[in-house]
């Protein structure tokens, strides 16, 4: 196995962004997803990447075209179920929703080619990606856990970035990082509020159900580390000016697979993935960014240990050992 990060993103997006450009009127076709942000952000950091996709209808046919300009291997499904997209305008600034289709179910023969190549692939890779769809009807959770427990079972390392029936199916299947939000887990029911002693709480229900690390980002604020047989850590990002907070997840998550892909240990993951995280959020493209400022943010990125005694309390804007106040560890 060489150096290499398998992701698997069995339902790509194709993005349509409507932009003004001083006089000019913009319209920008790109392929966009999940696991295709995470698998540009992956590349960006020097890590090869075999990318699992399904595609299908005209839509299909057209994001097939753009995926080949990625800078990835490319490993496609072409189907009967139609690929998704989106149209947003971006004209004032900001990204306003003007249509979106998430695309239609995968049918039993697509999950089953779709899982043939992705579990050759992640054989291939130490380390695998599993992301999530835009619409978590369009692929059968199964799938999700069968990846997981079978790469597992063969010497594979697995990091996923899911949230309910997906996150659900891979702590079923067994995985070595689990990257969620906070929200996600508001949202799944997995904890009661945003506070750090609820996502502990909920942190270590994950490990226990077949997670062994969990990282959950949390906006704004530190976020939590809960690695192997180490206590509990805060994450602290260096503070810098937002442009567009999506995608900074994402981003944290490619960073933690390629440190991992090349060896590395998973502290070293962490802080890699914390500086892709907030290295995203000053850029406007998601997943974009250059593995030079990766590294150099990676160094000031700090992992303070929580104080349990007071986490019901604690908001994550702590002091770290060198006296500064944390910042943002990834959304």
């Amino acid at each position: 196995m060489d150096e290499r990060v398998m992701v698997f993103a069995p339902a790509p997006l194709l993005t349509v962004t409507i932009e003004q450009q001083a006089d000019t009127l913009e319209l920008h076709l790109h392929p966009g997803g999940q696991g295709v942000w995470q698998s540009r952000m992956i590349t960006c950091l020097g890590t090869p990447v075999t990318l699992c996709v399904a595609l299908g209808g005209e839509v299909g046919a057209a994001l097939g075209k753009l995926l080949v300009d990625e800078d990835v291997t490319l490993r496609v499904v072409n189907g009967g179920s139609t690929t998704g997209w989106y149209v947003h305008d971006r004209r004032d600034g900001s990204r306003a929703e003007v249509a979106e289709n998430p695309g239609t179910p995968m049918a039993r023969h697509d999950i089953d080619e779709l899982y043939t190549v992705t579990l050759t692939e992640g054989l291939r890779a130490p380390v695998s990606v599993l992301s999530g769809p835009a619409d978590p009807d369009v692929v059968d959770p199964d799938i999700y856990r069968r990846l997981a427990a079978d790469l597992t079972a063969n010497g594979g390392t697995v990091v996923a970035d899911l949230s309910g029936a997906h996150l659900a199916a891979v702590l079923d299947g067994g995985i070595a990082v689990l990257k969620v939000s906070h929200e996600e887990l508001i949202d799944d029911g997995l904890a009661d509020d945003d506070s750090v002693g609820a996502l502990l709480a909920a942190g270590r229900a994950l490990r226990e159900r077949g997670a062994a690390s969990v990282l959950i980002s949390r906006a704004g604020e530190p976020a939590l580390a809960l690695l192997d047989d180490q206590p509990p850590m805060l994450v602290h990002a260096p503070p810098l000016e937002l442009a567009d907070h999506r995608g900074a997840g994402d981003s944290m998550t490619a960073g933690v697979a390629a440190v991992l892909a090349r060896g590395g240990d998973l502290t070293e993951a962490v802080r890699t993935g914390a500086a892709a995280g907030a290295l995203n959020v000053t850029r406007h493209g998601l997943g974009t960014g250059r593995a030079e400022a990766v590294r150099e943010l990676a160094g000031r990125v700090r992992l303070t240990p929580l104080d349990e005694g007071t986490a019901g309390k604690q908001t994550g804007n702590e002091k770290t050992e060198d006296g500064r106040t944390g910042d943002d560890g990834g959304r």
